[in-house]
């Protein structure tokens, strides 16, 4: 049996790649599960109703924790790729639902 070989450590090597993919895609998986929550509790009571200022605060929250964690990532293409499925996935969900026709 083959040892396998240890994982590279964490660094902070490719920051920008990593910081770049929070920014970028965090926000739009921000929107999308502001989207989902939206449609999740009930939507159509207008723009000024609890439910939707709700999930217009959730947005800040959600992209700052998909900010923060994006430097786990080992790598700026890696935290692309699977912050890009990620909101794939999350939109696809949306357009499901039919929660943005």
């Amino acid at each position: 049996m083959t040892a396998k070989p240890p994982r590279p450590a964490l660094s902070s090597r490719n920051w920008l790649g990593k910081a770049s993919a929070g920014l970028v895609l965090g926000f739009v998986l921000a929107l999308g599960l502001a989207g989902l929550t939206y449609w999740a509790i009930g939507a159509g009571e207008g723009a000024l109703s609890t439910k939707a200022q709700f999930t217009m605060w959730l947005m800040a929250p959600v992209w700052a924790l998909v900010l923060s964690f994006c430097f786990l990532f080992r790598s700026g293409p890696r935290a692309w790729a699977v912050l890009g499925l990620a909101c794939a996935l999350v939109w696809l969900a949306l357009f499901a639902t039919g929660a943005l026709a």
